[in-house]
């Protein structure tokens, strides 16, 4: 049975409820929730075009607001250098280009927000499990094998207290808690010891970055406030992302690279 146009007849009538756009500003809020919960629920092929669908209305949201944040710039233009002698009264003119940039902030946030930087070593060797744990025998008979100690250098935070050891599981052994890191900045091509603020992401696992585990190609944050660093707003910076270069547990200190 057809439906009609019934629905609009009463709306001209009658006109709408006085909560009308509350109730739908309400249900356009919890909709997101709703769409989650269906995201998670679907399975099989209708969960696939679910997910597709989805897909293509984060990427064309994600290419409006790229399309916000652009501005234009002008840049130095590579071009190539000119047969012959220049007139000197030309030496100090750079040839111009505009082209369209996103703002860094937005770059950066979003690079943060994606857990991921531009860092001396975007490759590192995977560590194995049996490489970083040794496997400690515990219990009267020692037939308990739930225990494992870090053969890594670790971070631990200044308020750090181990738990009893009948219920410690990851031991981390005392001479390789490291508190300072020997930090290089790449632009000033100085070194400066500086204390270690936490472990940001390890890029053998989010266990060993919970675990404070120092080994080559982590994501260090370290404190910078005695070099002065400052933001544009004029505000002193007080930790900065550094990443490890060396092996911690061989060299018995830890080597960075500042990332700026």
């Amino acid at each position: 049975m057809p439906q009609g146009d019934h629905i609009e007849l009463h709306r001209k009538r009658y006109g709408q409820r006085m909560d009308h756009e509350e109730r739908t500003r309400k249900k356009e809020a919890r909709s997101v929730k709703k769409t989650s919960k269906m995201a998670q629920k679907l399975i099989g092929i209708k969960g696939k075009m679910f997910a597709k669908k989805r897909f293509a209305e984060k990427a064309a949201m994600k290419k409006t607001i790229a399309q916000h944040s652009e501005r234009e710039n002008k840049h130095k233009a590579d071009e190539p250098v000119a047969e012959g002698a220049m007139p000197a009264y030309l030496l100090d003119r750079e040839q111009t280009a505009r082209a369209k940039v996103l703002s860094n902030t937005v770059k950066q946030k979003r690079k943060e927000k994606a857990g991921k930087w531009e860092v001396p070593l975007p490759k590192v060797r995977p560590i194995a499990e049996d490489e970083m744990f040794k496997v400690l025998r515990s219990g009267k008979r020692k037939h308990n094998s739930w225990k494992r100690m870090i053969t890594k250098a670790t971070f631990v935070g200044q308020g750090f207290t181990r738990k009893a050891p009948k219920y410690e599981r990851f031991i981390r052994p005392t001479g390789l808690r490291f508190t300072k890191a020997s930090v290089t900045h790449p632009e000033l091509k100085c070194t400066f010891q500086l204390e270690l603020l936490g472990v940001k992401k390890n890029p053998n696992g989010n266990m060993y970055s919970q675990l404070g585990v120092l080994t080559k190609g982590t994501i260090i944050e370290v404190n910078v406030s005695e070099l002065g660093l400052v933001t544009p707003g004029g505000k002193v910076v007080w930790g900065k992302y550094a990443q490890v270069t060396n092996n911690p547990e061989n060299d018995g200190c830890v080597n960075a690279v500042l990332l700026v």
